[in-house]
């Protein structure tokens, strides 16, 4: 099993060994390395700059003098393949102040060997020059270990003689000494100078003088001379004004002239334009609000005489089509009536005084619920009689009146019937 390592761009990560016994290195910068568990080991190199503080007390020059020089340099690890295996090499598993105390000795030990082969004033005066050296020197061992020198710069250089400040002095007095004498030549120089422009300028003040007598004579003769002709252009140009101004004058009245009759033109169009806007508008709200109302009223008219004359028609229809109906149903009950007639006369002459006798007994139930019908809604019946015979014939008499009930309401004569023939004999 393995693992994926990730690394910034400020360290450089080193796997080596994988699978299978290799034994090469895989280097990541800012990035991200595959690494086999147990088997690859990993370890980080700084790639930050480094800061240091090379110092270098009592170092002898080239004249013998000691002085003490303090310097500022920045460092880092350089990220080119080879120079990072090469910088990997050496520093390796060491932390970065190791890494610092191995170049700061190297740094030291160029800066040393330098300032045995210069003077103090080459030291002092040019400290520019003195840190590109040590960098050129230095460069090259420290690149041999994987190491960019970014910057080197002198930040002190001083002694415990008071050499330097002496020399300060004495170059301080020559200076002064330089510019006293300086400040004197050029004040003598300054001072012929001065005369030199005072007669040049008394020269130059005469001549300027004459011409400018000359000149303004001139100018008076020019100003004269330009004064008659400016009159005389004034005057032609006056009057060319007066004329100009005339034709300008007449050249605005015809175009007043023309801006009238413009405007009467679009006055009389204005007014042809209202009238047939008036006329448009009559005719939109008189005229067609009029005809859209005869219109709607003809339709109207047209479409109650056409409702009117399809009602009639309906009304027709259907007075017809009942009366047909009517007559269709009566002549049918006719014929069903006229049907049943038939069949009943037929059925009684099949069967004769049978057939007479079951429609009599059909008829008795019905007979029988009408008569009993004023009776139902009598509670309690009673005659008076002293004779009981009366009430008996009473009886008789209702009965003997129920055939003559019967045939009126049938036809059926109940006394020519032989049951009830010998019925009523029986009694009698």
């Amino acid at each position: 099993m393995g693992s994926c390592l990730t690394v910034g761009p400020n360290e450089a990560l080193v796997v080596s060994g994988g699978c299978c016994g290799s034994d090469t290195k895989t280097y990541a910068v800012g990035g991200w390395a595959w690494a086999w568990c147990l088997i690859s080991d990993t370890q980080r190199i700084t790639l930050e700059i480094m800061t240091l503080q090379p110092r270098c007390e009592d170092v002898e020059t080239a004249e013998g003098v000691a002085i003490t020089v303090t310097g500022v340099a920045q460092v880092k690890v350089m990220t080119e393949h080879d120079l990072l295996a090469v910088a990997c090499e050496q520093f390796l598993g060491k932390s970065v102040m190791e890494i610092k105390a191995v170049v700061l000795q190297t740094l030291e030990g160029h800066l040393r060997s330098i300032l045995g082969t210069l003077t103090v004033e080459q030291i002092y005066q040019d400290r520019d020059q003195f840190a590109k050296l040590v960098r050129e020197v230095a460069a090259p061992d420290v690149g041999r270990m994987g190491i960019e020198i970014l910057s080197f710069t002198i930040k002190d250089v001083y002694d415990k003689l008071d050499y330097l400040s002496s020399l300060g002095k004495t170059q301080t007095a020559a200076v002064q000494r330089d510019a006293d004498i300086g400040v004197a030549e050029a004040e003598r120089d300054a001072g012929i100078r001065e005369a030199e422009c005072k007669r040049e300028m008394m020269d130059v003040k005469f001549q300027a003088d004459t011409k400018m007598a000359d000149s303004k004579r001139e100018l008076e003769l020019q100003k004269a001379s330009f004064n008659q002709e400016v009159n005389t252009k004034k005057a032609e140009a006056q009057l060319a004004y007066e004329l100009q101004a005339a034709k300008e004058q007449q050249k605005i009245r015809l175009e007043e002239i023309e801006i009238q009759v413009v405007q009467r033109k679009k006055e009389i169009t204005i007014g042809e334009r209202e009238v047939v806007r008036m006329d448009m508008e009559l005719i939109a709200t008189v005229k067609r609000p009029a005809e859209a109302e005869a219109y709607k009223m003809q339709q109207l008219a047209e479409g109650h005489k056409i409702k009117t004359v399809l009602i009639a028609q309906a009304q027709a229809e259907k007075i017809r089509r009942i009366g047909e109906a009517e007559a269709s149903s009566i002549e049918a009950v006719g014929k069903a009536e006229a049907e049943k007639m038939r069949l009943k006369a037929e059925a009684y002459q099949q069967y004769g005084e049978a057939a007479k006798t079951a429609l009599v007994l059909e008829a008795l139930p019905m007979i029988a619920s009408k008569v009993a019908a004023p009776l139902a809604r009598t509670s309690e019946i009673v005659i008076l009689s002293g004779d009981n015979n009366r009430v008996t014939g009473e009886l008789n008499r209702l009965l003997a009146e129920l055939p003559v009930s019967i045939n009126a309401l049938t036809g059926v004569d109940l006394s020519k019937i032989p049951l009830l023939q010998k019925m009523t004999n029986a009694q009698a």
